[in-house]
């Protein structure tokens, strides 16, 4: 099952069920983008040439990073480390594939997470929100996750 959820009210505004062999990242092809709205993903969402295509729509994302991402550091915004932070860098993808997918900047925050000790690391398009706004947004992710629990 597939869920895009709102969560100003946390009510799914699309659900598509379709087979275990049916990778996240091909519900990118049947949703309707909202311009302005912001789209939280997982890694297994991250292709870069749909996440364009949401940029050329004018919608934003925040998805987790893969830590096999090649990228070229522009420029490195100061963060706060008393908040988790641990970089908020202006980037641009290396390797001939993925720099064709998506030839824009992107954003890449780290961060990390003190309660379970591990780092993450999240790509937007978006660069005015603050760089803990990105980490809150993809936390409010977790709603989708006992949305699940309810629904098993």
């Amino acid at each position: 099952m597939h869920t895009l959820l709102d969560l100003r009210g946390n009510i799914p505004t699309y659900i598509a069920i379709t087979p275990g062999n049916v990778h996240d990242v091909n519900i990118l092809d049947q949703l309707i983008s909202e311009p302005g709205a912001f789209y939280i993903m997982d890694r297994g969402y991250v292709d870069f040439s749909r996440l364009y295509q949401l940029t050329l729509d004018q919608v934003y994302f925040v998805a987790r990073g893969k830590s096999n991402l090649k990228f070229r550091r522009l420029y490195s915004n100061p963060v706060d480390k008393a908040t988790g932070l641990r970089s908020d860098q202006t980037i641009k993808l290396e390797g001939s594939y993925a720099r064709q997918e998506y030839p824009d900047k992107l954003r890449r925050v780290r961060y990390f997470d003190q309660e379970t000790g591990k780092y993450y690391t999240f790509l937007t398009n978006n660069f005015t929100v603050s760089s803990i706004m990105v980490t809150e947004l993809y936390r409010s992710r977790w709603q989708i996750e006992l949305f699940f629990k309810w629904i098993k």
